[in-house]
């Protein structure tokens, strides 16, 4: 059975266009690099009917992993956490270990002169009632910590929307679970500028040299150019063993390029 994630980003601010979803493409980036595949990314307003929708949607398809992303301040429309638990059929109740967090936070911040004083007023206390069960994740550099909690085999995270804070609890916290889960797992990708021939000329190529190298997928990229055609391809495998992963992609390539060069096109290696 294939191992997954999904990705449920929760913000209003990303439907509308005022921040781009850049959260998304790192994490998808990260997760595919450790030997997961991204299955799909869910965008969603920062409601609990939709946030439980998506989860349970996302559950019923039972990845490894849900990863969420906004939603976990202390602010009225931070509603990712009370959508989770009405997913998973609970309440939310305040998590001791939680709360100490974040008041250390707030100490620390006191003490570094960020802020004069503290007080633990109900929308701080609010960042620690998780869903019954839930255990906290810490935020090195942020207040609100990040969730997580396991159902029917689903390890659900819960990651705060500030791109900072959610890279440091991925990187600190849940990329060693997901490479354990991947095992010896690795992602390997290469990628070439191709000019010189139309992407409608190149498709059947492409068809066919995924045929001949079925453990290779190769997605092509069109560029603007004025005068010539002009595509980025890339090539992607995922193997127990790099350098299995590295032959597959290098014979692929180099089919490819020599059908590419006959039919006088031109190709070039890009930096990664």
């Amino acid at each position: 059975m294939e191992n997954f994630a999904e990705i449920v980003c929760v913000g209003n601010e990303l439907l509308i266009g005022k921040i781009t979803n850049t959260n998304a493409q790192w994490l998808a980036k990260l997760i595919t690099t450790l030997g997961l595949r991204v299955r799909r990314i869910t965008v969603i307003g920062d409601y609990v009917d939709e946030i439980a929708t998506a989860v349970r949607e996302s559950i019923e398809r039972k990845p490894n992993f849900i990863i969420t992303t906004g939603g976990l301040g202390p602010t009225f429309d931070d509603k990712t956490l009370e959508g989770v638990a009405a997913a998973l059929n609970c309440e939310l109740e305040q998590n001791d270990e939680a709360l100490k967090m974040i008041e250390e936070k707030y100490e620390r911040y006191v003490a570094e002169g960020r802020i004069e004083t503290f007080e633990l007023t109900p929308h701080r206390i609010k960042m620690a009632k998780l869903p019954k069960g839930a255990r906290p994740i810490n935020n090195p550099i942020g207040t609100a910590p990040g969730v997580s909690a396991k159902h029917e085999g689903t390890l659900l995270i819960m990651l705060p929307g500030v791109p900072q804070e959610m890279k440091a609890i991925f990187d600190e916290s849940i990329a060693p679970i997901i490479r354990e889960i991947a095992g010896d797992l690795t992602f390997y990708e290469i990628s070439i500028d191709v000019r010189g021939i139309p992407e409608s000329e190149l498709a059947p190529l492409i068809d066919q040299v995924m045929n001949d190298n079925p453990y290779v997928y190769i997605k092509s990229h069109p560029r603007v150019s004025e005068k010539t055609p002009h595509l980025e391809l890339h090539f992607s495998t995922t193997s127990d063993d790099s350098k299995v992963a590295r032959q597959r992609v290098g014979k692929a390539l180099m089919q490819i390029s020599d059908v590419i060069q006959k039919k006088g096109g031109k190709t070039k290696l890009m930096e990664a």
